[in-house]
């Protein structure tokens, strides 16, 4: 009876080691995959060009002396 506790122990121990293993593997995949998007983000937003600038207004500028205040 003890050997076949310490037998099922062993192979449970076994299959966590193994699913210990596959789970650090996907970290570090994933971790490896979101610095290299983060990197192609950084990238792709400094090679965009700037839009065009566009063109100031046509109206001059108004000193706010010279607009007066109609009476209420």
């Amino acid at each position: 009876m003890s050997t076949v506790l310490a037998l099922v122990a062993c192979v449970v121990a076994v299959v966590a080691f193994v699913q210990g293993r596959r789970s650090a593997r996907r970290v570090a995949q994933l971790t490896e995959m979101y610095w290299q998007l983060k990197y192609d983000h950084g990238e792709l937003k400094a090679s965009v060009t700037p839009p065009t600038e566009t063109p100031p207004p046509s109206a001059a500028f108004v000193p706010l002396g010279a607009i007066k205040r109609k009476p209420s």
